[in-house]
């Protein structure tokens, strides 16, 4: 007889090795236990390849057990989410969806938990995801919600974790699930990140994200963890219909005479160090060759102050802030989201406007706080350095202002998509203030290679 068991984020497998052929490539041998060994997510495919070769086997690894979930219906769901959940179901109940921010990914959630019937694990990457889905759940089940992550342990049939406090925890908790719901999973291919994936023996697995695409290419990774891609959609097939029409204008900004001045001279101490040291600042381990040369001598480290000071001028300077100013008057009655890519830049406009700033610093408390306030109308404009960048519900915005970011494409759609909830009547603009003749003109062209950006019709540098 064939035992299959779950010890610390693995299954143990033991049997007569004859039995054992069918799953023969997803066990490797441990001499410590002197029995098989294989990773907990492929305790489906193991326990099906049992079952179509009539091998018996007893299950011990299995802790999650059938359930009755009924959520509550509040509308039909849209088109394009049936036709993600039927994609899905057709592809074993195993796959990533791909989706815009505000197209409804929670539904299609809800609609797998259903239909799956078992205890379910959702991931999301912060507390404040966590919460969102908590607070989702919650009322449309009518039950109560376990949650880990931000000081909370509490387990129930479904429960909402963050990525690192389910790694933390797979080890106890990996056989306690049988559906596997990972929010903006993009993040799990991340080297600790995936290992909550396969620690768990879910048989079932949703993925769900805007942007599947990540700079390192492990994108396939996260295939490999959830399923195939079963179901994509970008924001051009559903806007004015399910999210709400936009407007992109990207405005150039002059820098002043002396700023102009600071950043060119700045500019050219720093890529001078880094061509007289042989480091080549456009390949994939330049960055991290000039940090290294940098910390080895006073000339490094004044090379690396100048590229500090030219990034700053950039992000920041005088006529930014100016320009700021003049969409902040021109959206006055409406609510808008600042967007910058560093904490610096966001203190820097929250004190010169006095304007409430959200960054990774921000305590949980206070972030609550400043997010209801927000929504409530209490204050129409808040600063964000990149927290925002995912998952928040914030049907109320429809103006943003990038005012630096990243040339990361995902963060860039992820943006936009803040905008694009659908609201009666709304009709949403983004706002890209850049730096003229700075590098930032190159990370601006670098992260508008999407669909979503390639518009008619918008006002270029």
């Amino acid at each position: 007889m064939i035992r299959i068991a779950f010890d610390l984020g693995s299954l143990l497998v033991s049997g007569p090795v004859e039995a054992l052929q069918p799953v023969d490539p997803l066990l490797r041998w441990d001499d410590r236990t002197a029995c098989f060994r294989a990773e907990a997510r492929h305790y489906g495919p193991i326990v099906l390849a049992l079952h179509r070769g009539k091998i018996p086997y007893e299950d011990q690894a299995r802790a999650f057990q059938p359930q009755r979930f009924e959520a509550r219906a509040d509308h039909p769901p849209r088109p394009h989410q049936q036709a993600a959940f039927d994609a899905w179901v057709k592809a074993g109940s195993k796959g990533v969806v791909v989706l815009p921010t505000g197209a409804g990914k929670t539904l299609i959630a809800r609609m797998a938990i259903s239909r799956i019937q078992r205890d379910t694990l959702i991931l999301a990457p912060t507390i404040n995801l966590v919460q969102q889905w908590h607070d989702q759940l919650s009322q449309a089940f009518g039950q109560e919600i376990g949650m880990l992550g931000g000081g909370e342990y509490q387990l129930q049939p479904i429960t909402v974790s963050t990525y690192d406090s389910a790694y933390l925890n797979m080890e106890r908790i990996g056989a306690r699930f049988g559906l596997l719901v990972c929010d903006e999973c993009h993040h799990l291919p991340a080297a600790t990140t995936r290992q909550a994936a396969l620690m768990c023996v879910a048989p079932y697995r949703l993925g769900l994200t805007a942007t599947p695409e990540r700079t390192d290419g492990l994108e396939e990774a996260l295939f490999d963890l959830l399923g195939p891609l079963v179901y994509r959609c970008e924001i051009a097939d559903l806007e004015g219909a399910y999210l709400a029409p936009y407007h992109l204008e990207r405005i150039p900004v002059i820098l002043d005479p002396d700023e102009r001045q600071a950043y060119d001279a700045a500019y050219a101490h720093y890529k001078d160090f880094a061509r007289s040291t042989g480091v080549s600042l456009s390949s994939p381990a330049g960055w991290s060759q000039f940090i290294m040369v940098c910390c080895r001598s006073r000339e490094g480290r004044a090379a690396m102050a100048a590229y500090r000071m030219q990034k700053r001028l950039a992000r920041a300077s005088r006529a930014k802030l100016r320009m700021v100013w003049t969409l902040l008057r021109r959206h006055r009655r409406e609510r808008a989201l600042l967007f910058t890519d560093d904490n610096a830049t966001a203190y820097a406009i929250g004190e010169t406007f006095f304007l409430p700033v959200i960054t990774h610093k921000t305590k949980i408390t206070e972030r609550t706080r400043l997010l209801a306030g927000f929504r409530a109308g209490e204050f129409p404009f808040l600063v964000n350095s990149r927290v925002l960048n995912e998952g928040i519900d914030l049907p109320e915005v429809a103006v943003g202002i990038i005012v630096s970011g990243s040339g990361s494409i995902r963060e860039h759609v992820q943006r936009l998509g803040r905008l694009l909830r659908p609201r009666e009547g709304k009709q949403a603009i983004l706002y890209e203030l850049v730096s003229q003749d700075t590098a930032e003109t190159f990370t601006s062209e670098r992260r508008r290679q999407h669909s979503a950006y390639q518009r008619s019709g918008e006002n270029p540098c």
